[in-house]
């Protein structure tokens, strides 16, 4: 009888079945996606106060709030009163109590959100310029080195 040499193929599947199960379960343990999903995150803050923003503005034109100063009421926008500056939020206080945010992001003085949750939350934020009458629009500067 001639001896065999080799694996069968049941047994070469049940080796390659037996690695794919120890890497779904190994491989969450190495890569780290928190930082990208930080990262996400923080960008959709600041999308999400562009937005808020451009309704405080549609209130405020409506109600006639475009001066320097003004306030939109509790009745006009949800979460308020807000303080406005040329029709946008005055700074990002004022800006977060129209919007919905979760408790993973504070605010860092009146113009700063940040994510809490990262390891250096300072690069990890996005800082609300208001509008002026030299500006006119609000500015919006995203860091994320540190998500």
């Amino acid at each position: 009888m001639k001896k065999q040499a080799g694996f069968t193929l049941i047994e070469l599947v049940m080796v390659i079945v037996i690695l794919g199960i120890l890497s779904a379960v190994a491989l969450p343990k190495f890569v780290n996606l928190g930082s990208d999903a930080r990262t996400a995150a923080i960008k959709a803050v600041e999308g999400s106060m562009r937005s808020t923003n451009a309704m405080i503005y549609a209130k405020a034109a409506v109600n006639n709030k475009m001066g320097a100063t003004g306030t939109l009421t509790a009745a006009m926008i949800t979460g308020g009163p807000v303080k406005t500056a040329y029709g946008f939020a005055l700074n990002a206080a004022q800006l977060r109590l129209a919007m919905d945010l979760g408790p993973d992001f504070v605010t860092s003085g009146t113009t700063i959100i940040q994510h809490s949750g990262a390891p250096t939350p300072a690069n990890c934020q996005v800082t609300y310029g208001p509008a002026t009458s030299a500006t006119a629009l609000p500015t919006y500067t995203t860091v994320t080195t540190g998500c």
